[in-house]
């Protein structure tokens, strides 16, 4: 029986944890997150709490993926722990509902994103930004089906563009807030009330912005060594994200 190529390696594999994960949603959601939670102490601390979920979520797929290698991910998990029917099930609530719903978030935002660098707001051609969001899918969708190396590639560099963007918005404040008053006592806690609902809302939000870490859990079967690998790459590839959101908050 033919078998996946195994041609991704550790830091392909670190690549595609932190390109995956790093989306629309740690530009989108945090001025709604500031909103619904008023103080700096509060604000960094859903954020860290969330962090603290998925990394327990990380630690957990990363033994998961050391003991069952297998393309697949979640669904060989559900279909090896609970039987056939129900990872039959999780693949079909993946395709048309959980992975759909998720991309047309994330795709949607980079349409917008993408009109405003050219300067057109997509408020006024709605329809364009739909176009160019689901333009996104289809090229992500071909240079995965034409091979792994060009989707690692393409991955690779978009993590690169991604967290180069975020890295370069952290130093630029450090460095540069400083000459319009901001300092480290901003981050002092400003006593404003915080609604317990409220806060379970921005952690919904921000859970959002960490989903993507077990992804590469679904291309086992395409990385070298994963008894090794796979473990390394779930949980480095999880610790980065945290400390760039967690700069990037801050900053």
């Amino acid at each position: 029986m033919a078998k996946l190529v195994r041609s991704l390696g550790l830091w392909s594999s670190i690549g595609l944890v932190i390109g995956i994960t790093i989306g629309g949603g740690i530009y989108r959601t945090p001025a709604g997150i500031a909103e619904r939670v008023p103080d700096p102490v509060w604000m960094l601390g859903v954020w860290v709490l969330g962090g603290l979920i998925v990394l327990c979520g990380a630690l957990s797929f990363a033994e998961l993926s050391a003991s069952m290698p297998e393309t697949g991910g979640m669904y060989v998990y559900l279909r090896e722990g609970w039987g056939r029917p129900y990872g039959f099930l999780y693949g079909w609530a993946q395709l048309v509902l959980i992975r759909a719903a998720a991309l047309g978030g994330i795709s949607s935002v980079f349409g917008e994103y993408f009109m405003r660098v050219f300067g057109m707001d997509p408020s006024a051609n709605p329809a364009m930004a739909d176009y160019l969001a689901a333009l996104a899918i289809i090229i992500a969708g071909v240079t995965n089906i034409v091979g792994v190396k060009l989707g690692a590639l393409f991955a690779g560099l978009s993590t690169i563009t991604k967290f180069g963007a975020l890295a370069f918005l952290v130093v630029a404040s450090f460095l540069m807030g400083g000459s319009v008053g901001a300092s480290v006592t901003n981050l002092a806690s400003n006593g404003a009330a915080i609604d317990a609902g409220v806060f379970g809302l921005a952690l919904i939000s921000v859970m959002w912005a960490y989903d993507g870490f077990a992804d590469l859990t679904f291309a086992s079967g395409e990385v070298k060594d994963p008894q090794r690998n796979l473990p390394r790459a779930i949980i480095v590839g999880t610790l980065l994200i945290i400390a760039i959101y967690l700069l990037a908050n801050a900053a």
